[in-house]
């Protein structure tokens, strides 16, 4: 429901917009322009689902594989106590919670290829439980919203980019975005648990969360200890090596249970183009929407009016420069990559709002592409609160990138 009316919001805000600049300021081109980007992004998410048909068919296959060879009951067990208090509904034995532990550790390790088909088969394994197949449970809701505040320990993407564009020390925004994520996912979490009423003071909350603090610490100690280029070198061939681990892994383990792997695989992989197909007709409607907002210039009105905000209440407004990263970020993860590399091209690499628009994009992940992308793939209409909570671990963790950036590099 909250999917639909943003849709329609999209469309009407752009229409709107446009007639404005046509009638008063004489712009003839942003009716065109808006037709243009109906098109263009139509295309886009038909590319970009094109693409995740062959990643969703591998990765599909190689969980069905780890399935079947005890991963999941392995990983369950570790993590359990923490899983059935975060998602008490689904039960201890839950087939969902390999799967969320395995996308939740791929997110961390900014490994987007394995993180996508692992949550969209949580996803589907979550559905399958589900007592109402349109309205989206408490289980998927809080999957969601942990998807969406993005908490990441190796921002490896972002730091490539920066050394692209020249940044002197690319590596200079990682402990920002570790803190500033950090705080996203805390608030999404919070969120939600007040909304499902849980405890979060429980002791095994505290024991997991406090754990997960004490590990974050160490390792952004580490990579304090190092040069950039060791730690764009080590943050590399670490996350790769161990996404290949667990592939291999997951063969091992199939083999001692002497299970069939390549028949196995390929029973895992049809389900993943399954997927892929579906997907199509979700995440073409929101980037179609999303397209048509930014080109009607509703986009750069509402910056405009934000600064002019800021202004008034007497606040700094040197990461002006950044803030359409900052509002791309929950709509598009494509855009807020383009915004970032825009802001740096004009700016700087290493100027404040170069670094502010990369730590933004790190804070957080895109809750509407997410939306579409998991809850489209099971076929969920009624997102219930999964929009609000997802829009505020977003709020969140930007406004802590903009204080982290400050308190960093102002």
């Amino acid at each position: 429901m909250a999917l639909n009316y943003i849709w329609i919001f999209f469309f009407i805000a752009a229409f709107f917009i446009g007639l404005i600049k046509l009638l008063f300021l004489g712009d003839t081109e942003v009716f065109p322009e808006m037709v243009n980007a109906v098109f263009e992004m139509a295309k886009t998410g038909f590319e970009i689902s094109l693409g995740l048909t062959g990643v969703l068919t591998l990765f599909m296959g190689v969980m069905r594989i780890g399935e079947k060879g005890g991963i999941v009951r392995i990983l369950s067990k570790i993590i359990g106590p923490f899983l059935n208090k975060l998602f008490p509904e689904l039960g201890k034995e839950h087939p969902a919670h390999g799967s969320i532990i395995l996308n939740i550790a791929a997110n961390m390790l900014n490994l987007d290829n394995a993180a996508t088909p692992v949550g969209l088969k949580a996803m589907n394994e979550m559905q399958a439980s589900n007592p109402d197949k349109n309205t989206a449970s408490n289980a998927q809701i809080m999957f969601l919203v942990l998807n969406t505040s993005g908490l990441t320990i190796l921002p490896i993407t972002i730091m490539v980019y920066r050394a692209q564009l020249g940044a002197a020390n690319p590596s200079d925004i990682f402990i920002p975005i570790m803190l500033a994520t950090y705080f996203s996912t805390l608030a999404g979490l919070i969120a939600v648990a007040l909304y499902q009423r849980i405890n979060l003071l429980n002791k095994t909350i505290l024991f997991y969360l406090g754990g997960l603090t004490i590990f974050i610490a160490a390792l952004i100690w580490y990579f304090t200890t190092l040069d950039k280029d060791q730690i764009t070198l080590v943050s590399n061939v670490a996350s790769n090596f161990i996404l290949f681990s667990v592939i291999v892994g997951f063969i091992g383990l199939a083999l001692v249970k002497r299970i069939n792997v390549y028949e196995t695989f390929i029973e895992g992989a049809k389900d993943g183009f399954k997927i892929a197909v579906k997907i199509i007709p979700y995440l073409i409607a929101i980037l179609v929407g999303i397209g048509v907002f930014r080109a009607s210039g509703a986009m750069d009105w509402f910056i405009s009016g934000c600064v002019w905000l800021f202004d008034q209440a007497g606040i700094n407004t040197d990461f002006a420069g950044a803030l359409p990263t900052a509002l791309m970020k929950p709509l598009s993860g494509s855009g807020a990559r383009g915004m970032m590399v825009d802001a740096m091209s004009t700016h700087g690499a290493d100027s404040f709002v170069g670094r502010v628009a990369s730590t933004v994009q790190g804070a957080t992940d895109t809750t509407f592409y997410i939306l579409a992308v998991y809850f489209g793939a099971v076929g969920i209409k009624n997102t219930r609160y999964a929009v609000v909570c997802g829009l505020i671990a977003d709020f969140t963790g930007i406004v802590a990138a903009i204080v982290m950036a400050y308190l960093f590099f102002h």
